[in-house]
């Protein structure tokens, strides 16, 4: 049974959280924890709590960890709502030495392309067919892009520009959260962009993800799009299940 175990750290902006993960299953095995994320978001700050996460476990193996950035082998090159500090910053080494392990068992990655691996490799089989997007709607909007189930990493279609704003600048959860904005009055923003990502790569399905997806049917019948969009299956817990995924088997593994 333990080789079919992983742990995964997801980063957000605002939380931070950890668990013990089912391999073969693809789901948490107990509780996860979560931690708020330190303010401000700077990397040793982080390193603390996911050093804190994984110990509080008693995990010794190999650990995947998100970040919300662009990540090229290990390296941060964009930092969307944590601290700038993160650019250029060598996170995989930076998480390997503190939690002591050799950098070839930590495997760092962004968060949306983690929760994609997840409901590629545990939801529907159809899932995995043509070009699938993950959209993950948060603090802010995050992407995942796979073709027949293959992972092309690092988008970040939440920065498109819709109507001279950034993407998530209007359709995020967190934007709906702050503005008091009903499902009837959120909807309509996310169709727009949607609409906008729609003419520009033409996707079989979108997959829709983040916390609001545990209320998918207050608001996925609202949206005007030509697209098949479906709600995440593995919900809020995708990008620990998938960091684990990823560090136990690769990026597409």
């Amino acid at each position: 049974m333990v080789e079919t175990l992983g742990f995964g750290v997801d980063i957000g902006g605002s939380g931070i959280k950890g668990g013990v993960v089912d391999l073969e299953g693809g789901k948490l095995v107990g509780e996860r924890i979560r931690i708020a994320t330190p303010d401000p978001s700077k990397p040793d700050a982080v390193a603390d709590v996911v050093k804190h996460i994984v110990d509080e476990f008693g995990w010794d193996g190999p650990v995947g960890v998100t970040l919300p950035a662009v990540i090229k082998r290990g390296v941060a090159y964009s930092a969307a709502n944590i601290d700038k500090a993160w650019l250029q910053t060598d996170a995989a080494a930076l998480f390997a030495e503190r939690l002591g392990r050799e950098r070839a068992e930590l495997v760092v990655l962004n968060d949306a392309d983690a929760a994609g691996i997840a409901e590629i490799s545990y939801g529907w089989p159809d899932d995995r067919k043509g070009l699938v997007v993950l959209l993950t709607f948060g603090t802010g909007i995050g992407s995942a892009l796979f073709l027949d189930g293959k992972l092309v990493p690092n988008t970040e279609f939440g920065h498109l520009q819709v109507d001279g704003h950034d993407a998530e600048s209007r359709a995020a959860a967190s934007v709906k959260e702050e503005n008091g904005l009903s499902w009837a009055e959120w909807a309509p923003r996310v169709t727009r962009y949607i609409r906008t990502l729609e003419d520009l790569i033409w996707p079989d399905l979108i997959i829709a993800g983040g916390g609001v997806s545990k209320k998918a049917d207050k608001w996925l019948p609202l949206l005007e799009v030509r697209t098949k969009v479906v709600a995440a299956e593995l919900r809020n817990d995708a990008g620990i299940v998938g960091a684990a995924r990823a560090a136990k088997f690769g990026h597409d593994g």
